[in-house]
């Protein structure tokens, strides 16, 4: 009985790590997905700090896709404190994410009680599934009607900032969110998806962080070899979704995530209701 309970415990982090890897860049919603997981096998009380440390492991996946860019906008930022020629793309590129990452921090550390409490509600995430689906609908709809000029303004990093902050309720997706800005604002939807993922790395850096601090002083009983486990293979995971996603985005619109979207919506409803 022990060994079949060890091995539904790796085969749950295994699940975990899949899932998170792959949807936290897929814009179906890497938090509703784990909600729902958690919901399934009936995990405990340190269900977000879990999250967080796979969500760090996920943002190593894409400081190592996106290497060359961090490399390229670290160094414009340098040579511009230093008061040497800078190439305009990169060094507004780099302040687009810093003003774009403020209104996650705001929000995030106002909402922060309600996202451990009634925002792990299945019913909330299948209604912002359906949400998400139709402001996906709008951006697609709209992607055609105006002028695409792809260039990255501060104006458009901060407003694609305020979208990503619609991820802070599960069932949204931050990069679904921040592509369909993206989109809305004027962006291809690959270089939405770029900027989205670079925009990505502080917000979940820094909960991810937080809460990893959290479970290390809190002297919970935590199963680190299994939380390294899913870890691993969140990155894995992750590392597939980045170059997935870019890929897929060059050359497909988002209505096959749109209708995931609303099956899944439709599947929690009837598990909640029925199950």
């Amino acid at each position: 009985m022990l060994e079949l309970v060890n091995y539904m415990d790796t085969l749950s982090n295994i699940w975990f790590g899949i899932i998170q890897g792959l949807t936290e860049f897929l814009p179906v919603s890497s938090t509703g997905h784990l909600v729902l997981l958690h919901s399934v096998f009936g995990t405990g009380e340190n269900d977000l700090a879990f999250d967080a440390v796979l969500q760090l492991a996920t943002v190593l996946a894409v400081i190592i896709y996106f290497r060359r860019d961090i490399y390229d906008m670290a160094n414009a930022v340098l040579r511009q404190l230093s008061r040497l020629p800078v190439n305009e793309k990169e060094i507004t590129l780099a302040y687009a994410i810093l003003i774009g990452t403020i209104p996650a921090i705001i929000f995030g550390l106002l909402l922060e009680s309600y996202m451990e409490t009634i925002f792990r509600s299945p019913l909330l995430v299948a209604g912002v599934l359906v949400a998400g689906s139709l402001l996906f609908m709008i951006a697609e709809w709209k992607y055609f009607a105006r002028n695409r000029d792809d260039k990255m303004t501060l104006r458009k990093g901060l407003l694609i900032g305020f979208f990503q902050c619609l991820a802070l309720i599960p069932g949204m997706s931050r990069s679904g969110a921040s592509i369909a800005g993206g989109m809305l604002l004027g962006l291809s939807r690959s270089e939405a998806a770029r900027f989205s993922f670079l925009l990505a790395i502080p917000v979940i850096l820094g909960s991810g962080l937080k809460k990893l601090l959290d479970l290390m002083v809190s002297g919970s009983n935590v199963p680190w070899s299994d939380l390294f486990l899913a870890a691993v293979i969140a990155f894995l995971a992750g590392l597939f979704a980045i170059h997935f996603m870019l890929s897929f985005v060059r050359r497909h619109t988002l209505w096959p995530f749109i209708w995931y979207r609303l099956a899944l919506a439709t599947v929690v409803v009837a598990f909640v209701y029925f199950g």
